[in-house]
């Protein structure tokens, strides 16, 4: 069980690290993927919190774990990118999206902590 959630933990922080630095540092690539059906409305300022926050937490993910330092703060991090996904299941179901990508990694990260939490009680 434990090498299974390490590789749900890199994959999320793989993922969240990925689109995060596209909304951070490629916003015009970013708003151009976004708006193909239609405007999205999220400014530079917003795209660029969100990106910082699922930077971050990709990172508090794994990190604190890795390195045995504060290891609880990867399952706050969970929380966090549960958070995202949640507020992102709503965004793209307002627009009449598909919400089955941000589902996912909402479903991943609750496994992530639910697998760490039982560890810790």
């Amino acid at each position: 069980m434990n090498l299974t959630l390490w590789i749900v933990q890199g994959l999320l922080a793989f993922a969240f690290i990925a689109v995060g630095s596209l909304k951070m540092f490629a916003y015009e690539k970013f708003k151009a993927q976004s708006e193909k059906k239609g405007p999205v409305g999220i400014t530079r300022g917003l795209a660029a919190f969100i990106g910082f926050a699922e930077i971050t937490g990709g990172l508090g993910i794994v990190l604190p774990m890795a390195t045995n330092i504060a290891p609880s703060l990867s399952l706050w991090a969970a929380v966090g990118l549960s958070t995202i996904m949640l507020l992102a299941i709503g965004f793209h179901l307002r627009r009449h999206e598909s919400a089955v990508a941000p589902g996912i990694l909402l479903l991943l990260a609750v496994f992530v902590l639910f697998g760490r939490f039982s560890h810790w009680t």
